[in-house]
Formats: C-alpha cells, structure tokens, sequence
C-alpha cells in the first residue's frame, strides 16, 4: 500500500486542505473495468494560500513538515501491520467483541440501543458464534450480510422490510466507520455496497366511519382498547402511550393537554387532549401512575387488536401504529395544513408528513372518479 500527501483547495475559506490517500492496489468492478482502490484521511492541518509575508511562509512550512511526518509515520504502522490494517488495535481483535461494545455505548438511549442489539443479532445468526477477527472483515462478508438480511425470515415468517434492512446495514457500516476511526481497519469495506432502496409500505388507517364502528366493539384488553383510541385521536406513538404518567397531563380550564418528551426523538412536545378522548384516560390519578398501566409490547396483545378490528367488520391489516397514521390523516381531511399537522406529529421534516397528504390527495382524487361511473 502506498500513501501519499495530497492537497485540497478550500473554495469557501480559502485554505488548502491536507490530506492523505491510501493506494491499495486495483480491482475489477463488476462491469469488467479495473478501478483503483483508494481510502483516504483528513488531517485538519491547512496551508495557508498565497502566503504573503515570511511568517505565513515559516507557518505553511511547519504545517507542511508536520503532514510529512504524519505520512511516515502511517507508512511505518501500515508495513509493521498485516493484510493492509493500520491500526492502533489488532487485526487479530474479535470484530463481534468490538460491535458489542458500540452496541453497549448506546445503552442510554433505549430505541437506539434496541436497533444496535438487533443488527448484532443478525450478525451473530449470520456470522456464528466463533470468533471474527478484523483481517476477515473484507468486502465479501459485507456482501454477504446484506444478502443475509434481504433473505431472513421475522418470526411471523415474513421477511424484513426494505426500510430494516437498511437501518440494519447502516449500523453495521457505521461499526465499521467505527474500527476504522480506531485503526482495526485501513477502510471500510462496506463504503460502496449500497443497501436497497426503501419501499414505501402502504399505510393504513381507520376512515371515521371504520373509528365509529371499533369504538363500538368489544376488546379482550380494555387498556389495549383505550390506549389505541387515545392514540386515533392525539397522535401519540405506542412508546409514548405505554409510558405516558399523569404528571405528563395537564389539565386548565381551557382544556388538556400531553406535554411530554417524545421516547423516539427525546424531543418535548406539546399534544392537545380532544374532550372525546378523555373518557380513555379515565380518572385523574397520582403524577407517578401511567395512563395506561399494564400496556406492553406482546404478541397476544397484537392478536387481541387484530380480533378486535374483526369484530368491528375491519378487514385491513391494524396494527397500533395505524393509530398515528388515522390520526394524521383525519387532521388533514378536517382541515389542518400539512405544516400544522407536521408539529401535531413532532416531525422535524415535514418530508415526513408530505405521506399522509399523498394519501388524501389520492383519496380525493378516487372520489372525484366515481362519476365516471354515472352514465350520461
């Protein structure tokens, strides 16, 4: 491997940039081309342009020495090292031991750490239980992963959507950002391979009519009952439903209202209470007692909501998060601009929320067609 010190202008402040590129020989692409394979790393170092006094000359020159010595130095790590690894670590260091760690780091985020603890068990399912070393980490097994992922069957025997797929393989390239960043790996192998494009899933949600008949219908768990209307009518995620307290309720004359920080995005947001929501709060209770006590994540409380659906004459495919999007949905058909809603929903892209009004706009659209029907 070679390493050379290169240089970069800066357009917008007008510095030059200096850097190092990694050489490490060709490959050939799969269209038959050969394609030099490079990697490179910034210094933060700068030379200044069209330095003109003798201190802005000594100073580029410092700067410049420095560089060369940082590129010697990487030379000497890169031939004391094996199968193309600069380090700091081993390219012996087990790469499953080094994952778990990053997974670990994010234990004080739960969604976060939930998302790195599932691509780490795909990785063990689909590395085994021996141990990886680093110098095995190569662009194949990457590739590999990612054919293991758009292949992998969930429990309920479907496969994983296009959208988990690439979350799974961003947080395992971001593992590999990760060893490089501390030396175990000269370049991530992972860089190039792209994840496949996220299909949009088909939303659905409950027309006012399909609200009236569930609110109707007998539920097995009345929490689960209450919970999922609540959420039809304020918007509120499952998590924040699961974990909302009454100190997170406030109650003034001018009507209620959620002010909480939202478990996705930690993000505080203010959520009005409807009055025809209230009745599936309940009685007030002490600040600490959750609104909906006893609301978990269950596969038998996914089955009740499913029956539950049923005995309402619903036919579509509910699940809790249907909820959010009926209540998206309603505001827009009620009224509510796209931008209003967006803040309802505590987006922070209102890309985000453009899904819902594609939704209406189709539905108003499917409307207007039914009188192609009338006969004339």
């Amino acid at each position: 491997m070679k390493v050379h010190l290169r240089q970069r202008k800066q357009t917008k402040s007008g510095k030059i940039s200096l850097y190092l590129e990694y050489y490490k020989g060709t490959v050939k692409a799969e269209d038959g081309k050969t394609k030099a394979v490079r990697d490179y790393e910034y210094l933060e170092l700068y030379l200044k342009d069209n330095p003109q006094t003798k201190q802005e000359r000594q100073i580029n020159n410092d700067t410049l020495e420095l560089a060369k010595s940082i590129r010697a130095k990487r030379e000497l790590e890169i031939k004391n090292g094996q199968y193309g690894f600069k380090r700091s670590g081993s390219s012996n260091a087990d790469f499953m031991a080094f994952f778990r760690q990053q997974r670990d780091e994010k234990s004080n985020n739960e969604s976060t750490f939930n998302t790195w603890d599932s691509t780490y068990k795909h990785l063990e399912s689909f590395i085994g239980s021996e141990t990886q070393s680093f110098k095995r980490i190569d662009k194949n097994l990457c590739k590999g992963f990612l054919e293991y992922l758009k292949n992998v069957e969930k429990s309920d025997g479907n496969p994983l959507s296009t959208s988990t797929i690439a979350t799974y393989f961003s947080k395992f390239r971001a593992g590999l950002r990760k060893a490089v960043k501390k030396r175990y790996l000269s370049f991530n192998p992972a860089d190039d391979i792209e994840a496949p494009t996220i299909k949009t899933p088909k939303r659905q949600h409950l027309t006012v009519e399909e609200l009236k008949e569930v609110s109707k219908a007998e539920c097995r768990y009345p929490v689960l009952k209450n919970a999922f209307m609540f959420a039809c009518l304020t918007g509120l995620r499952w998590s924040d439903c699961q974990k909302l307290i009454w100190d997170e309720i406030e109650m003034n004359d001018d009507g209620w209202r959620v002010v909480f920080h939202q478990k996705k995005t930690s993000g505080l947001q203010y959520v009005e209470i409807p009055d025809n929501a209230k009745q599936y709060l309940g009685n007030p209770k002490a600040p600490e007692i959750r609104a909906f006590k006893g609301l978990k994540y269950s596969t038998y409380l996914n089955v009740a909501l499913q029956k539950w659906m049923m005995k309402a004459g619903i036919t579509k495919n509910i699940t809790f998060h249907c909820a959010r999007h009926t209540y998206a949905i309603l505001q827009l058909q009620y009224g509510a601009d796209i931008y209003t809603v967006s803040k309802l929903l505590g987006h922070k892209n209102l890309k985000t929320t453009q899904i819902y009004a594609d939704i209406v706009d189709q539905k108003r659209k499917e409307a207007v067609n039914r009188l192609n029907q009338i006969e004339l």
